[in-house]
């Protein structure tokens, strides 16, 4: 099929293929999920009179299905959980600002459980009666099934033929880690090439989402590669999309932290306690190993 510039590209980002919801649905006698339009993948549960409210950065979304459900079953009393997997940046701005609106949607919801990097629970040491570390992760730089621009490390995406999908300083906490990494791997130099230089020619994409926008933008042909979690380069392999990872070596990567807060005006105190339990012990931290991250000892 013979292509104008841009237009194959253009088709394929339409036909919605890859697009999420990529966790299971919960049951409903309706189901009205429209691929592109209508999908809401980062509001898990129930809206309505929830029994526990959690707040998670988004990049553990793929994890909700098994530890909602192990939660469940640990602590049978709560049905009704409302999860948000959005970027933790965007969640304390809610938290602060006391409500979200997505599209035409308008969420008043407050949280019991909030859960970041360290990085930024440690930026609101008031809100929380207590909080634990849960989970690490680290760096992977995700590419297309075979790679072929031949991405070999962070170094390599300062060519200009490279496109990249960068997650957004203003509400991503990830990218400070990445932007340390790209200073640790080529130093300065990489860093301003992909986050101003590639920037303003639009060959570094920002997110305006999160994480859940990078490896679209790979399987559909609009970047070649993205700097993220490796567990979510593990995910996207696991339900058989077509992407790769590539390594970076230990000396260039950095460590991501995850902490759960139990916040002072949980409006669930109770459900906050059992969850803080739940996330920290061995149950949730096998599920977390299952998909990749590492856990305290």
């Amino acid at each position: 099929m013979l292509c104008l510039a841009g237009l194959c590209s253009a088709a394929r980002a339409q036909d919605h293929h890859f697009d999420p919801p990529w966790n299971t649905p919960p049951e409903s006698k309706v189901q009205f999920t429209v691929p592109g339009i209508d999908n809401v993948p980062d509001l898990f549960g129930d809206i309505n009179d929830p029994q526990l409210v959690v707040f998670f950065a988004g990049n553990q979304f793929m994890v909700m299905d098994s530890l909602l459900a192990a939660f469940k079953r640990r602590y049978p009393q709560y049905r009704r959980i409302f999860v948000e997997t959005l970027p933790p940046g965007i969640l304390a701005k809610q938290i602060e600002a006391g409500s979200l609106t997505i599209g035409n949607l308008r969420i008043r919801l407050k949280p019991d459980v909030y859960t970041a990097g360290k990085g930024r629970i440690d930026q609101m040491p008031d809100l929380f009666t207590q909080t634990k570390v849960y989970a690490y992760n680290r760096l992977a730089l995700m590419v297309q099934k075979g790679n072929p621009q031949h991405i070999t490390g962070m170094r390599d995406l300062q060519r200009k033929t490279v496109r990249i999908s960068m997650p957004n300083p203003a509400w991503e906490g990830v990218a400070a880690q990445i932007q340390a990494a790209y200073v640790k791997a080529g130093g300065a130099s990489l860093r301003k090439a992909v986050m101003e230089t590639k920037v303003n020619d639009s060959s570094t994409f920002l997110t305006r989402i999160h994480h859940r926008e990078s490896p679209m933008r790979i399987l559909y042909g609009q970047s070649d590669a993205a700097p993220v979690w490796y567990t979510e380069v593990r995910y996207q392999q696991s339900i058989g999309h077509p992407v790769e990872e590539v390594q970076i070596p230990e000396k260039e990567n950095v460590r991501a932290v995850y902490m759960a807060g139990q916040m002072k005006n949980a409006p669930h105190p109770e459900a906050a306690r059992d969850f803080m339990n739940f996330i920290t012990g061995p149950e949730a931290a096998a599920i977390y190993r299952s998909y990749g991250f590492t856990t305290p000892e």
